[in-house]
């Protein structure tokens, strides 16, 4: 492989509180995401109505509650309670398309960020700062709503139900987990019970269907030829960073994960070589943050040396978090497939392209 490609240990990417408000908005997968532009299943009737309630969700958000951070005090009074509406299903069925919608329907300011980033962004401000440079907002866009890990949800919680509390609406997403799919709403249960005295404020919307993504794409099998990829990736002019596996998780751990988008912004294909299966799990989980950020911002991210569904021990695949590396695993196999095929429209199957697709 070719030796002279730029490399991301290269890049130097500090923690900046501006430049982490800046990111609060939908990352470029999913900015074109509209109601018009997703394609409900005729299979699955609450695709349709997950549209419809979503789109009233976003038409009730009045710029009137929009305020002005010197009176936000007096708002704080005058303002009535936020609301909010929870999307709840499966991998792939076009919840983050439905969040990205509302988002672009509402009227500013806003903000939209992951879990994940929520959960980075607040140990990076403090608590009250992240209150601070918030509650100002119409809406706040929570995807990937997490449940694994207690004292994150608390933390999660807290804040948004100071956010509620001063006015500003809130609209999130989860996944049901795949082995529940077939017995009801369950992530939707465990939402409400965790989140506790928020629950009051959420309208829950329920989305069933397969995911897009699995219907064309056998994880076991995904191997990568490091070689085709390069010419692929001359072939389309792309930009491209070449890694190896184990100094590019040491490079993870020493970056902020808010930052991560950074890291990898304006490549195309980032490619890494020496692939193996984890045996860290935190190293596991910050290597999973960035799949999700190569995902939002449309860098084809390739590991080669190692099938995908091995990438993962069975012990990560079953433990308490095995919804962050379910997702991984779906949102790398639509990766490693852009990175040779480009995305199509899936007419029918819940989001209108896989580039506006959620990826569960």
């Amino acid at each position: 492989m070719d030796s002279h490609l730029p490399s991301l240990l290269e890049r130097k990417v500090d923690f900046d509180i501006r430049a982490a408000v800046e990111l609060l908005s939908p990352p470029p997968r999913f900015a074109g995401t509209s109601f018009e532009n997703y394609l409900p299943n005729g299979n699955f009737p609450s695709q349709a109505e997950a549209v419809r309630n979503c789109r009233a969700f976003a038409a009730s958000l009045s710029s009137a509650q929009s305020g002005h951070r010197g009176l936000l005090s007096l708002r704080r009074q005058a303002a009535p309670q936020g609301r909010g509406i929870y999307i709840d299903g499966g991998f792939g069925v076009g919840k983050t398309h439905l969040l990205g919608a509302i988002y672009r329907g509402a009227p500013e300011p806003k903000a939209y960020l992951s879990f994940v980033d929520l959960v980075n962004f607040v140990g990076a401000t403090g608590f009250e700062r992240a209150v601070h440079e918030l509650s100002d907002y119409v809406l706040v866009a929570v995807d990937e709503f997490e449940l694994d890990d207690p004292g994150e949800t608390v933390l999660v919680s807290s804040l948004l139900d100071r956010l509620a509390s001063a006015g500003v609406n809130l609209a999130a997403t989860s996944n049901t987990l795949p082995e529940r799919l077939g017995e009801g709403r369950f992530a939707a249960v465990d939402f409400m019970r965790e989140i506790q005295g928020l629950a009051a404020r959420f309208q829950v919307v329920s989305i069933d269907g397969p995911d897009y993504r699995h219907r064309r794409l056998n994880l076991t099998n995904v191997e990568v030829d490091g070689s085709r990829l390069l010419e692929i990736a001359g072939e389309r002019g792309a930009v491209t960073t070449l890694d190896r596996f184990d100094p590019l998780l040491a490079k993870l751990a020493a970056t902020h994960p808010v930052m991560y988008s950074r890291l990898i912004d304006g490549v195309d294909l980032a490619l890494v070589e020496d692939g193996r299966a984890f045996t860290s799990l935190d190293a596991a989980l910050r290597f999973v943050v960035l799949v999700d950020r190569a995902y939002e911002t449309g860098t084809s991210l390739v590991v080669a040396g190692v099938r995908l569904q091995e990438l993962f021990p069975e012990s990560f695949l079953k433990g308490g978090y095995r919804k962050k590396f379910g997702r991984a695993l779906s949102r790398l196999s639509q990766l490693h497939e852009e990175a040779e095929v480009p995305p199509t429209g899936l007419e029918g199957d819940g989001p209108a392209d896989e580039s506006a697709a959620e990826a569960g």
